[in-house]
């Protein structure tokens, strides 16, 4: 996962710094050497640092320390309030065009999954309400309009396409296309290179003056680390783009492209691409990601993700809720089918603050939930309806059913049983402090 290495490098730099009063010169010197170092390991440019190492010391000199507070947790709040304003302060939106389609035009270099991201984009839009077209300008790249058509398919949006036809003809029509068709967003797929050539700069400076895009935005590959911060200012001063989409966050990346393209090149992080799967984008949040640089998680998108995943249906019935005794095993596999909806679990977990961190040297494999899942569909409606009345041999043929052993089946009631057991102490709880406020002084 992104930033594991800088996460815990920043973690043992402030935990020196726990049970002090104030800040003096001193502490402060000794804790942002150690994160200057880290940063710089994350493959953070070299002058962000110094500029960012510049500021939090400032603000933590001589600092009072809040009653509330430890030194530790005041100087990770500072650090906190500067990662977030390096990254841009708050999201930046997309932004729309008065007139339709309002077109969006990906740039980047091959290899930084511009296409891919193209379709995940154009998804994205979809959920939104919108009705995109997607449109294959690259005609270089062997098999890159018949990606672009796949990766469409998989988010059901159409895909214009002229074969090898020049790309600002292409552009041009697909334009036309999009008014035709109704589509109110065009997203354009242009082509890349292995590296920035004045030929490739030449053709988008030539789409971009035939279409007018309401907004061209760089595809970069976090991955590449530094080298993503260079593609992005060499792009910027020849086409001026408007925003940056970051690939592969989720990645044995060092992060250092995410913390210093928004500071180098003025433009912000608009998207974060973080998975394979091609519902796997984020609007980029630059508070939420210092929260989860800094090890305290990011609540706020696990809830968004949680939203999404839960459709309207499911949710009148999660609105009822039902009590701990009357939950079945149908309810414990509609839970676990909630959770694979909302992405990876190792992702999924790393967002709770205080777990991520702990995480990190455990692989959690993507079909960790199958094996629980075929045991619960091996029961009968009668079974899964009423566990208690599974006895010894109904668990030796339920297991035999799922392809598992009698002690994966006994590991799994266990489970459902401690999860009831806790929806009742949390119930029980609810119910005592209702009783409190209900008490007269």
């Amino acid at each position: 996962m992104a930033f594991e290495g800088l996460t815990d490098k920043l973690q043992r730099a402030f935990k020196k710094l726990t049970g002090k009063g104030k800040l003096n010169e001193q502490n402060v010197k000794d804790a942002m050497r150690e994160v200057r170092m880290a940063l710089l390991e994350a493959d953070v440019n070299y002058v962000v640092v110094k500029d960012f190492i510049k500021k939090v010391t400032e603000r933590c000199v001589g600092t009072e320390i809040l009653s509330s507070l430890n030194a530790g947790q005041q100087v990770i709040k500072i650090v906190n309030e500067e990662l977030t304003a390096l990254m841009g302060g708050a999201n930046a939106r997309l932004t729309w065009s008065s007139s339709v389609p309002t077109i969006y035009m990906l740039c980047g270099l091959q290899g930084s999954g511009k296409t891919t991201m193209a379709g995940k984009l154009a998804g994205y839009l979809q959920k939104q309400g919108k009705k995109p077209l997607l449109a294959a300008c690259d005609i270089y790249r062997p098999a890159a309009i018949k990606q672009l058509q796949v990766v469409g398919e998989r988010v059901k949006v159409p895909v214009f396409e002229k074969g090898t036809q020049d790309p600002v003809i292409t552009s041009k029509e697909a334009v036309e296309h999009a008014r035709y068709y109704g589509n109110d967003v065009l997203i354009l797929d242009t082509a890349g290179r292995l590296h920035v050539d004045e030929n490739l700069m030449g053709e988008l400076d030539r789409i971009k003056a035939a279409v007018k895009p309401q907004e061209i935005l760089l595809v970069v590959d976090a991955m590449t680390g530094q080298d993503a911060v260079n593609v992005a200012t060499s792009f910027n001063e020849k086409l001026t783009i408007d925003g940056v989409i970051i690939t592969k966050l989720d990645g044995d990346t060092r992060g250092g492209a995410a913390l210093s393209v928004r500071a180098v090149t003025g433009k912000p992080i608009k998207f974060a691409g973080t998975g394979e799967k091609m519902d796997a984008i984020e609007p980029f949040h630059p508070d939420r990601m210092a929260s989860r640089i800094l090890g305290m998680g990011d609540v706020l998108t696990l809830i968004e993700k949680a939203t999404e995943a839960m459709d309207a249906q499911e949710a009148a019935k999660q609105a009822k809720s039902k009590g701990p005794e009357d939950m079945t095993l149908d309810d414990f596999l509609e839970q676990m089918q909630q959770l694979k909806k909302m992405g990876p679990l190792q992702n999924v977990l790393g967002m709770l603050p205080g777990v991520g961190n702990k995480l990190k040297d455990v692989e959690i494999a993507d079909d960790a939930m199958k094996k629980p899942e075929a045991i619960i569909r091996s029961m009968t409606l009668r079974e899964r309806r009423r566990p208690d009345i599974l006895n010894a041999s109904r668990r030796k043929r339920i297991a035999a059913g799922a392809g598992v052993t009698v002690q994966d089946v006994n590991q799994l009631m266990r489970q459902f049983e401690q999860m009831r057991k806790m929806m009742k102490q949390m119930m029980g709880n609810k119910r005592g402090m209702m009783r409190k406020m209900q008490r007269p002084f």
